[in-house]
């Protein structure tokens, strides 16, 4: 039986047009896939946690000046709680979520993980998203858990490798499981702490949290002390910038909108459609073949996310939420 859904966060809107629902889905969907592939190109030349430092306070500052442009001098002001609260999330989901999948794609061949791989095990997110909620005294439908597993066994298929001698290297590969936790744990607690009313503040908070923790965390490894900017690529400087713009500013700006505005079971089927858009955007810049075992990967994966989003899908407000709780089809 499925326990009471608890009370809507603070400056939670649960009744979201469908149409912006999908079209900030999309937007992660097509941009955090190819992120994998420019978070690779950066640190090639660039130190990995300095870099996504940098990516992250790029973005808070002009995601900052738009907000006080053009809703005046108060448009960032939030309380201490709110705050603290902010702060927390930008940890747990930058400096843990996304600065330990590119500490572990960094490094020569044999250490780095690939990108691919690091998608497939980010994939653990939505698995680890519904233990929390069924630890915590929530009952997920039964085929929400369908969905989910049947998901991952679309990307098990669709990235895993088919043959050869070529091992993950185990280290990396813990690595980014560490990074999917934290920001399981991230996502999860997003929607149940005190935080800033407008989602677009909190994202500025956060981003500014999340690069002060990666930038003291650089210092330690030494990564200021040998960064020497003469050395980095063209391509690594070009792929920073897309990480900033694409990977940080619009999509993860989406992402907070959407765990304000949608279930989090629905927020959590990016992680089946990012790796699809990878072996998508390896076909076309760099001829990967697209084999049997990609295409019924992909069939499966497809699947699994219908699943998921047949049973989690948003629903309009109802009697409940408009009495100040959350609404019955909202289980975050």
């Amino acid at each position: 039986m499925t326990s009471s859904p608890p009370s809507a966060a603070p400056g939670r809107r649960a009744d979201a047009a469908p149409a912006l629902i999908w079209t900030a889905l999309i937007v992660v969907y097509l941009l955090w896939g190819s992120t994998y592939l420019a978070i690779r190109v950066t640190v090639e030349t660039l130190p990995p946690l300095l870099s996504a430092a940098g990516r992250f306070a790029a973005a808070a500052l002009v995601l900052a000046v738009v907000l006080r442009l053009r809703r005046g001098p108060g448009a960032l002001r939030v309380d201490r709680r709110q705050l603290g609260s902010a702060a927390l999330i930008g940890v747990l989901l930058l400096t843990g979520g996304n600065g330990l999948v590119v500490l572990a794609e960094s490094g020569p061949p044999g250490v780095a993980v690939p990108s691919g791989i690091a998608a497939l095990l980010v994939a653990t997110v939505p698995l680890l998203v519904v233990l929390l909620r069924s630890a915590t005294g929530d009952r997920p439908p039964l085929w929400t858990f369908a969905g989910v597993t049947l998901g991952f066994a679309g990307l098990v298929l669709l990235v895993l490798p088919s043959g050869g001698t070529d091992a993950v290297p185990l280290v990396g590969a813990l690595t980014v499981v560490a990074a999917a936790t934290a920001w399981s744990i991230g996502s999860f607690l997003s929607g149940r702490i005190r935080m800033p009313t407008d989602p677009f503040v909190a994202t500025v908070y956060e981003m500014v949290a999340g690069a002060v923790a990666l930038a003291v965390v650089a210092a330690l490894r030494g990564e200021l002390r040998d960064f020497h900017p003469a050395s980095v690529s063209t391509r690594s400087w070009l792929a920073l910038v897309y990480l900033m713009v694409a990977g940080s500013l619009v999509a993860f700006t989406a992402y907070v909108w959407l765990l304000h505005n949608a279930p989090i079971s629905l927020v959590s089927t990016y992680a089946y459609v990012n790796p699809a858009v990878a072996v998508a955007l390896g076909a076309l810049l760099v001829a990967e073949p697209i084999t049997g075992q990609v295409l019924l990967g992909g069939a499966v994966l497809v699947a699994g996310v219908a699943l998921v989003v047949s049973t989690e899908r948003p629903r309009r407000k109802s009697a409940a939420t408009r009495s100040g709780a959350a609404p019955a089809g909202d289980r975050r």
